[in-house]
């Protein structure tokens, strides 16, 4: 069981932002065509859809121990013995912190109008808490203003799975307080980098957090204790909360909300047995987290039906609930595979599967995910921030294109079933550190030479430019 495998700041700001001179653009890649033009034929995507790609930062950036930057837990995590997959480590990854500009020019070449990235919070702030990282906050605004500069809307994400090291030695996420440490951060970041971010996501799958950090410990911090993980369930939605509420204190421009991971739960068979259990399964995967965050309530029966002594009826206090739903203005779906559970609470596999094992390749289950959202939590503007797979292929990666095409031709059923689907974020634009597995897998539409890093666009990088410039699938 791997990834997603579940059951004073203004001023500096100002005073570094454009410290560092941005080079003069790189020229195209070997085999770089002039982007294709044509009327746009076949599935017609609306005016302005932002199509889009996904990174991490632990997962892309390198330069772990350079220009200020504190560790965090997959710092400390992935150095330990047998925790990843050939003891690989994000200490270089894929370099991007040094080779940022080349990554610009390679995101304006596929004509991405949208590109959603994280901060590393260890970078920026590297104790979690006190002054900023002039230098790690520095590369951020590089990064926005180059965005910027090429007509490509910044997405930044606040938190991917890398709480600094010092706050875990205080009891990380564990620890209400983590909460309030994290609404210090996200402020910091809406005042620093200010309006030149449109787009916000607080948490990326806190759900993933729980289920392989906490639960199973295949994941940094490496805990394996469901007690804990359900505390630290609550305070990250917590800590999304108070982030949120502070966005609003600031008065910035823009829109802000979470990024969770979900899966549609489908009965096995016809059985009452299995659509019982589907819908406790349900419960858990998708309405534990869906319900606070947009309704501003746990689920009906799912604090009721932890044991007495749970520790998370006392991490829940009065008033948490309303915290957490405060109004977002987005919710990005993360969209991987779709779960089929039998009477007895296990899961079956249905449909055809990728390397990573868990994937289950099923693009009908994101139309059924998408309608249900909008028919159970209303109106609210969704966006797509990931969706991909992994594959043994090289830079001939038609397996990936298939997936691709089969998925944004749901996302469009779903369109044209009244849901406000607002852009599709590709997972990834590179080849990265896949957390517990290393580099052993390939998620990206750009190649990242292993031993050089050197990239190289895929086939599937051309085919999705074709995409982007028609703003449809042929």
């Amino acid at each position: 069981m791997r990834r997603r495998q579940v059951l004073t700041l203004a001023a500096v700001g100002a005073a570094v932002a454009g410290c560092t001179p941005e080079p003069p653009a790189s020229a195209p890649a070997p085999g770089a065509s002039a982007a294709p033009g044509g009327p746009a034929t076949g599935l017609v995507f609306p005016p302005g859809f932002a199509w889009g790609a996904s990174t991490s930062a632990y997962q892309i950036e390198g330069a772990a121990a350079e220009d200020g930057r504190g560790k965090s837990v997959w710092d400390t995590f992935s150095h330990l013995p047998g925790r990843t997959r050939g003891g690989d480590t994000g200490d270089v990854a894929a370099d991007h912190y040094h080779r940022v500009y080349e990554d610009l020019d390679l995101m304006k070449d596929l004509g991405l109008k949208s590109y959603r990235f994280s901060i590393s919070w260890s970078r920026v702030l590297p104790a979690g808490r006190g002054a900023l990282n002039a230098k790690g906050l520095d590369f951020y605004h590089r990064l926005v203003d180059g965005l910027l500069q090429r007509g490509i809307t910044p997405m930044a994400t606040l938190f991917h799975w890398d709480t600094p090291q010092a706050l875990q030695d205080k009891g990380g996420w564990e620890q209400r307080d983590c909460a309030h440490w994290f609404a210090d951060y996200a402020q910091q970041m809406f005042y620093s980098l200010g309006d030149k971010v449109p787009a916000w996501l607080t948490l990326n799958e806190p759900k993933t957090v729980v289920a392989l950090g906490y639960t199973t410990g295949i994941h940094a911090p490496g805990k394996k204790d469901r007690r804990a993980a359900y505390v630290a369930g609550h305070h990250l939605l917590l800590g999304h909360g108070l982030a949120v509420k502070a966005f609003r204190g600031t008065g910035r421009k823009g829109t802000i909300g979470a990024a969770l991971n979900l899966s549609p739960v489908y009965p096995a068979d016809g059985s009452p047995g299995a659509a019982e259990q589907a819908r406790a399964v349900d419960l858990d995967e998708n309405r534990r987290w869906l319900d606070p965050v947009l309704l501003g309530k746990y689920p009906d029966g799912w604090l009721a039906g932890q044991p007495a002594d749970a520790p998370v009826h006392a991490a829940v206090k009065d008033g948490d609930a309303a915290l957490i739903g405060e109004r977002s203005d987005v919710l990005a779906v993360q969209y991987y595979n779709p779960m089929h559970v039998t009477a007895q609470g296990g899961r079956v596999t249905k449909h055809p599967t990728t390397q990573a094992s868990w994937l289950e390749v099923y693009p009908d289950g994101l139309f059924d995910l998408l309608t249900r959202i909008k028919r159970d939590y209303g109106d609210i503007p969704l966006t797509i921030t990931e969706n991909g797979m992994p594959t043994v292929n090289d830079v001939q990666d038609d397996d990936r294109i298939a997936f691709l095409r089969d998925h944004f031709a749901a996302a469009h059923r779903a369109i044209a079933a009244g849901v406000r689907l607002q852009g599709f974020h590709v997972w990834s634009l590179l080849d990265n550190f896949e957390w517990a597995e290393g580099y052993s897998q390939r998620w990206g539409l750009i190649r990242v030479d292993p031993a050089t890093k050197d990239r190289r666009r895929k086939a599937s990088a051309d085919w999705y430019r074709n995409v982007i410039a028609r703003n449809a699938l042929a």
